[in-house]
């Protein structure tokens, strides 16, 4: 039977990493995969999470499975995160949380859920999304459509387009939201438009599915929340897919969950049942150790400050790298402004590069970007921005 398969085509990030792997110039840099790097061009290790690593080696008794929703102080923490210490949609019972295998996994048992209760649902994604993201629910089965969102003239967010679209969206159907870090293009709502939207979605009755992968990245753990915020303040139904594999630096461990809020106890307890249901088909229940690693941070105060301070060294680093890009980029006098790179938040921008001048960047100075002109902000550095920016000019 195979005999008849023919190969399918390369993963368009991951494969550009594989290449990227492949390359032996010296010089090389990788501007593809969504990893953040220090300084020296490495993914490094966060001090909280060795710490954190070498407690659990000597305390822990058992490989035994977890539960098919994980383990609960891990849920409890992952809300706290998500809605503020003491929140209310907590303690009234509207909120439950359980372990998935990062956030594609999160993003998965959402999509399986919403296919398997309300099969006529559409999910409308924002115009551009996550690459990954029409994989994962084509693979679901979940039929989707799209809203504007960024303007490629302007690298500014299509609010009003964005908006008029969500108004004609039918009831019943789901919309996706980034809830920072808008991947690809590092553009979000500011909080007057998420008051907005989130009325829209009310008035609609649309059910929306928070991608929250990069919390921390932004402007801050709070800060980068006030979008769920809004959200859980029209009372309406929820769903939110959080990732440890940024903030946490846990990539290789698949440290995700998936959250429901309902406007009642029962209404969530009914939901997350169906969810059960689905991680069961799917996984059956998830890997322990990451989860465990953020466990051990956040249930102590000494390890969680070093882990914010740490994530606030990452989010300075991009930020600062930002702005050094720009400024070298306007001294080369190529003709483009990029101060907009200044004003996006996470680990990417959209350069505004075409297919064509991203292939002249790999080919002629081994430099690797996603071809849709997607830049990883956090792979450049100070001994590598130069040369970037030397090419960049080149190509324009």
């Amino acid at each position: 039977m195979f005999e008849t398969l023919q190969s399918a085509p390369p993963d368009a990030i991951l494969g550009l990493n594989e290449a990227y792997k492949g390359d032996p110039n010296p010089d090389k840099i990788n501007l593809s995969v969504g990893v953040y790097k220090d300084a020296d061009g490495k993914t490094p290790i966060l001090e909280c999470v060795k710490e954190a690593e070498k407690r659990l080696l000597d305390a822990e008794s058992t490989k035994s499975y977890l539960s098919i929703d994980g383990a609960p102080e891990y849920g409890q923490h992952v809300q706290e995160l998500l809605f503020g210490a003491d929140a209310n949609i907590v303690a009234d019972g509207r909120v439950a949380t359980v372990q998935a295998p990062g956030g594609t996994g999160a993003l998965r048992v959402a999509a399986d859920f919403v296919v398997s209760m309300f099969p006529s649902a559409r999910i409308w994604c924002s115009q551009p999304t996550w690459a990954n993201h029409p994989n994962i629910f084509q693979a679901a089965g979940l039929n989707q459509e799209s809203y504007p969102y960024t303007d490629v003239a302007t690298n500014e967010l299509k609010f009003d387009e964005m908006l008029l679209a969500l108004q004609n969206v039918p009831a019943g159907n789901v919309v996706l939201l980034h809830a920072c870090c808008h991947n690809p293009s590092g553009i979000d709502p500011n909080h007057e438009q998420w008051q907005q939207i989130s009325k829209v979605i009310a008035d609609r009755q649309l059910l929306p599915l928070v991608d929250f992968a990069y919390q921390g990245f932004g402007d801050g753990l709070r800060e980068d929340a006030r979008g769920i915020a809004e959200l859980c303040r029209t009372g309406g139904d929820l769903l939110i897919s959080s990732s440890f594999s940024k903030n946490f630096g846990l990539y290789r461990e698949r440290v995700g969950a998936l959250t429901v809020v309902s406007q009642d106890a029962k209404a969530t307890k009914t939901a997350l049942s169906q969810i059960k249901r689905c991680i069961r088909a799917n996984y059956s229940n998830p890997p322990a150790h990451g989860a465990a690693i953020v466990n051990v941070v956040l249930s102590d105060a000494k390890l969680r400050s070093t882990w914010e301070q740490e994530l606030a060294t990452m989010r300075k680093r991009i930020h600062r790298m930002r702005t050094r890009f720009v400024e070298i980029m306007k001294e080369k006098e190529c003709g483009r402004d990029f101060s907009f790179i200044t004003r996006q938040r996470g680990m990417f921008s959209f350069s505004g590069l075409t297919p064509e001048q991203v292939d002249e960047l790999r080919e002629t100075y081994s430099i690797y970007i996603v071809r849709s002109g997607r830049i990883n902000v956090a792979g450049m550095t100070e001994s590598n921005v130069e040369r970037l920016c030397d090419a960049i000019a080149s190509v324009l």
